[in-house]
């Protein structure tokens, strides 16, 4: 079976992709390079590199693939609000271009990776499939509008469609050079440099953290399942609900790191407490956390090691630019 990626030199979609070619896959992918790296490419398939805004090389490069996973864009949600048409151009609309493609040539399954940023602020938790979406950065509307666009273009074409919605996503390959996401890999990052990390407000937002593996595990699952169409699963744990705070010194811990944050003012917009439930894809996709966050913490930091601490890349163009804007991402402080 054919399967087409995009990011596929990415974080998630290059350890996709190396799992499919292991199960026999024939794999065929594209990535801009922005956030991808020529060493995630498997040599094994087939690479071309190209934006999904492009449709034309969609529907060229997706000929006679019958799956498609679509994980490409540009995901820092918090520096969404501060540049609202990069990132919603490279979340939406590069959607579409894909969706479109997809439909031109009769891909059988169309399977999109979305957010939590979906969700938005809820009062309740955790966050579960049939809540109402209230997301509060332009990257949580682009992926939530993204959603409803392929429910549509996906019944009416019949394709069978599943939007899997992973939340916070660590491991080997993630981008520590990104000062905008990417929380636990940019501590480490500067822990390794022998650089305090910095906190945003109180430290005590709180998030669960899904090691890619995992993630990957129930991916495959949804590859091979024929009867998932039109659902919406979560993927990733609901155990181990940690604030910033506690990451910062799980991290300490590992690297022996004599740990004293820098703490700086809220960023616009952050939500609070998040976190989702993992019962449906308990149910649905047998879903088990595999990685404890200890460990995959661990594995992070042995991938970091080896590669080495980076400067960070301040690679996105902030289209407003004022007071509210965290000076971390102005290079004041980072």
């Amino acid at each position: 079976m054919k399967v087409f990626i995009t990011g596929v030199a990415g974080f998630l979609g290059s350890h996709l992709a190396d799992r499919l070619i292991d199960l026999g896959y024939e794999v065929v992918g594209v990535d801009n390079m922005v956030g991808g790296f020529k060493e995630n490419i498997n040599p094994k398939m087939k690479f071309y590199k190209e934006d999904c805004n492009n449709l034309e090389k969609m529907k060229e490069y997706m000929k006679d693939c019958e799956i498609v996973f679509h994980a490409a864009c540009t995901a820092p949600d918090g520096f969404s609000v501060f540049s609202p048409f990069y990132i919603t151009q490279n979340t939406f609309q590069n959607t579409m271009s894909v969706l479109s493609a997809a439909a031109q040539n009769n891909v059988k399954k169309f399977i999109y990776c979305s957010s939590m940023a979906r969700y938005g602020s809820q009062p309740n938790l955790p966050y579960t499939e049939e809540m109402e979406c209230i997301p509060v950065t332009p990257y949580g509307v682009a992926k939530y509008a993204s959603e409803q666009v392929i429910k549509q273009i996906c019944e009416l074409n019949h394709i069978n469609y599943t939007i899997l919605v992973p939340h916070n996503i660590m491991g080997p390959r993630q981008n520590y050079t990104d000062p905008y996401r990417n929380v636990a890999a940019i501590m480490i990052n500067k822990m390794l440099k022998g650089e305090q990390p910095i906190i945003y407000g109180d430290g005590e937002q709180k998030r669960c953290f899904s090691f890619v593996g995992d993630c990957i595990n129930c991916i495959i699952k949804v590859i091979e399942n024929d009867n998932l169409n039109g659902e919406i699963i979560n993927i990733g744990p609901d155990e181990e609900f940690v604030s910033i705070n506690d990451l910062a010194k799980e991290i300490a811990n590992i690297l022996e790191f004599d740990l004293n944050p820098i703490y700086v003012k809220d960023r616009p917009n952050e939500v609070k407490l998040a976190t989702c439930s993992s019962d449906k894809a308990r149910k649905l996709l047998g879903y088990k956390t595999k990685t404890t966050l200890r460990k995959g913490l661990q594995e992070m930091v042995k991938d970091i090691k080896k590669k080495g601490p980076k400067d960070f890349e301040y690679n996105y163009v902030i289209e407003i630019n004022n007071d509210n804007t965290p000076d971390t991402w102005k290079k004041e402080l980072i």
